[in-house]
C-alpha cells in the first residue's frame, strides 16, 4: 500500500495481528458495555420481596414508589422525581387546608396539576384527627360534598381529588396540636404513643391508595432534640426508626421522610435542616429501600445565617448544603427531598439569589422539593397565590416551573377538570325596599385556560313593577377591566315571574379573566327614571347576603350557553 512518498508492505504475519487486536477491542467493548448493564443497581426494581402489593382503588395493583442509592423509582422501575408544593391548613385551629372558605378544593388541586407540580405534602396536627373533629373555614356553598365531614373524612376527600388528577400525597405531621409546632416527636397532650398510633392508623386507612406515597414524620425537630446521642426522650434519629418501623409494619409500600434537627453540637442550621449526623448515625429501618430524608432550606428574609454575609454569596452556598444534607444525595446514602423552601423575592437580592442557587443545585443534583407554599398567608415567604387565593404571583411561578418534574407513574396529561365557572354575589345595599337596586359581582375562572370576557354574559333576575312610561338606567360604578367595557341591556321577560333581567355583557377591550382568577368585584346600580321604589321581595336574584357568597341565581353563559346557575 503506498501512502504518500512511502510505500507500506502488509504480510500475512501482519494481517493477522491486526485481526487478533480487533478482536481484542471488541471483546473490550462489549465486556465493558455489558458489564456496567450488569451493574446497575438491582434496586432500581424494588427488591423488597416481602412486600405485599396491594390492589388499588382502582382494581390495579398499587404503583408505590421505593428507593435505591439516591434515586426513587416506582413499582415499574421508571425513576420518579418529586417536584410538589404544600398546602397548609389542617395543623392550624381550621383543621382543613386553608382556603375553603373562598375557593372548592377540588379546583385549588386542578390547579396545583395544571401548574405542573406532582406531588402535595399535607401539613396536619394530630389534634385533627380526634374522632369527631369537625373542621372550620370550609365555604360549604363552594364544598358542598365537605358538608358533616369530619377532619379526618376531609383528608379522605383530598386525598381522593389528588388520586382523580393522578396527584401524590405526602402527609405531614406538622404540629401535636393546633397550638404550634413541638421541638419534640412528643408533648404532655400528644405523648409518643398517641404520635405512633396515629401513623398507623393513617398508614391503615389509606392501604393500598398509592396516592398516598409518604408520611414526613415530624416537621422541623429543634431545641433539645439530638441526633446519635442514644438519649432515648431526645434522639430523634431513634424516634425516627420507630415510628418508621411501626409503620412499615402497617404498609411496608411507603416511604419514610425524616427530617434533621437543628444542631449538631454547637453547629446550628435550619430547623429540621441539619443532617450531618446521617454520615455516622444514618436512620435503619426493618423495611430497606424506604428511607428519603427531607431537610428544610430557608434563605435570608427568614433569618440573616452566617453563610449569607460570606463575600462569595450566592456561590458559597452548594458548598453550604453539601455539608449539611446534600452529601447523602452525592454519596447515594439515600435520596434526599427538600421538605420545605420558599422566600417573596424570586429576583436579583439576597432572597431571590438565594432560591435562584438552591433550584439549580436541586436540579443539577436531581433532588426533589416541595415549595413553601401554595397559601399566601405564610407571613415570612408569602405564597405561590396572591391574597385572593387564585392568582398566581407569576414571577415565582416563571422560577419554579422550569424545575417541575412530570407526574409521577402517569405518561398521560395532566387530568384538571373542565368548565368550572361561578358567580359570587351580595347587594350592595340590604334593604328590601329602596329606589336602587345594588348588585355587587365577581366572576370566577376556576379553569385552566384564559376566557376573554366578550363571551362571557352574567344575567341578574328581577320585577320591575309598574313602570308607567319610566325608564331605567344602569350604572358601572367600578369594574376592574374597565367601567366603560360593561355594557347592560334590559331585556324584557316573562320567565319565572320575573318581568326583567339586566343583561350584562363585556367589549373585546375589556381583555381576558385569567385561569384559576376572579373578574375582582364588579358595583353597579339600576334605579328608575323617577328614582321610585323597587320592591326586591319577589326578585328572583336578590338575596340580603353581607358578603360575597356563590349565588346559583345570577346566571352566567358563555357563547349564549348556560354555564353557572339555574334560570327562574
Amino acid at each position: 500500500m503506498r501512502y504518500g512518498p512511502y510505500t507500506i508492505r502488509i504480510t500475512p504475519i501482519m494481517i493477522a495481528a491486526i485481526a487478533a487486536a480487533v478482536a481484542v477491542v471488541g471483546v473490550t467493548i462489549a465486556v465493558y458495555f455489558f458489564g456496567a448493564f450488569l451493574s446497575a443497581p438491582a434496586c432500581v426494581n424494588d427488591p423488597n420481596t416481602s412486600s405485599v402489593v396491594p390492589i388499588g382503588p382502582d382494581g390495579r395493583p398499587a404503583n408505590y414508589l421505593h428507593t435505591c442509592g439516591s434515586r426513587i423509582y416506582d413499582a415499574r422501575g421508571r425513576e420518579a422525581r418529586i417536584t410538589g408544593i404544600n398546602w397548609f391548613g389542617m395543623e392550624t385551629e381550621t383543621a382543613a387546608p386553608h382556603g375553603l372558605w373562598l375557593r372548592s378544593y377540588k379546583s385549588m388541586l386542578d390547579q396545583i396539576v395544571v401548574l405542573g407540580y406532582n406531588a402535595v405534602r399535607l401539613p396536619y396536627s394530630n389534634e385533627a384527627l380526634d374522632p369527631g373533629r369537625l373542621p372550620q373555614g370550609i365555604s360549604y356553598d363552594r364544598n358542598p360534598d365537605l358538608q358533616g365531614l369530619t377532619s379526618l373524612e376531609v383528608m379522605d376527600k383530598l386525598v381522593a381529588g389528588a388520586r382523580e388528577r393522578g396527584l401524590k400525597v405526602i402527609l405531614d405531621r406538622h404540629r401535636p396540636t393546633s397550638q404550634g409546632q413541638s421541638s419534640l416527636w412528643y408533648t404532655t397532650e400528644i405523648t409518643e404513643e398517641r404520635w405512633i398510633q396515629d401513623w398507623r392508623m393513617l398508614a391503615q386507612r389509606y392501604f393500598g391508595d398509592d396516592t398516598v406515597i409518604g408520611a414526613d414524620l415530624h416537621n422541623e425537630p429543634k431545641g433539645e432534640a439530638t441526633w446519635g446521642s442514644g438519649d432515648l426522650a431526645t434522639d430523634w434519629r431513634l424516634a425516627a426508626e420507630r415510628a418508621g418501623n411501626a409503620i412499615l409494619e402497617v404498609n411496608p409500600n411507603l416511604l419514610i421522610f425524616v427530617q434533621g434537627v437543628d444542631r449538631m453540637e454547637n453547629d446550628y442550621y435550619w430547623w429540621g435542616g441539619n443532617l450531618a449526623g446521617v454520615s455516622r448515625n444514618p436512620v435503619r429501618l426493618q423495611v430497606p429501600n424506604r428511607l428519603v430524608y427531607a431537610p428544610h432550606d430557608y434563605g435570608p428574609d427568614v433569618f440573616l445565617q452566617g453563610w449569607f454575609y460570606d463575600p462569595a454569596f450566592p456561590r458559597n452556598l452548594p458548598q453550604v448544603w453539601d455539608k449539611y444534607w446534600g452529601y447523602i444525595h452525592k454519596r447515594g446514602i439515600a435520596p434526599v427531598v427538600v421538605g420545605e423552601f420558599g422566600g417573596r423575592s424570586v429576583g436579583s437580592d439576597a432572597e431571590g439569589l438565594w432560591q435562584q442557587a438552591l433550584l439549580s443545585y436541586l436540579q443539577q443534583n436531581r433532588i426533589g422539593f416541595f415549595n413553601w407554599t401554595l397559601n399566601p398567608n405564610s407571613s415570612d415567604t408569602g405564597g405561590l397565590l396572591e391574597d385572593d387565593w387564585l392568582t398566581v404571583v407569576q414571577e415565582k411561578q416563571d422560577l419554579y416551573q422550569r424545575y417541575l418534574a412530570p407526574l409521577i407513574g402517569s405518561t398521560g396529561p395532566p387530568k384538571a377538570s373542565a368548565n368550572k365557572f361561578h358567580v359570587l354575589y351580595h347587594p350592595a345595599e340590604i334593604r328590601d325596599e329602596t329606589n336602587t337596586i345594588g348588585i355587587r359581582l365577581q366572576i370566577v375562572n376556576d379553569n385552566p385556560a384564559p376566557i376573554p370576557y366578550s363571551r362571557l354574559e352574567v344575567r341578574y333576575w328581577y320585577t320591575a313593577g309598574q313602570l308607567r312610561g319610566r325608564s331605567q338606567e344602569l350604572n358601572v360604578d367600578y369594574a376592574s377591566m374597565g367601567e366603560p367595557y360593561v355594557k347592560g341591556r334590559f331585556v324584557p321577560t316573562s320567565i319565572g315571574g320575573q318581568d326583567y333581567y339586566l343583561s350584562i355583557t363585556f367589549d373585546e377591550k375589556a381583555g381576558t379573566l385569567d385561569p384559576y382568577s376572579s373578574s375582582s368585584e364588579m358595583i353597579m346600580r339600576i334605579h328608575k327614571s323617577d328614582w321610585s321604589t323597587y320592591d326586591q321581595t319577589n326578585d328572583y336574584s336578590y338575596a340580603p347576603f353581607t358578603e360575597f357568597q356563590q349565588w346559583e341565581r345570577v346566571t352566567l353563559y358563555f357563547d349564549g350557553q348556560l354555564i353557572w346557575g339555574a334560570q327562574p
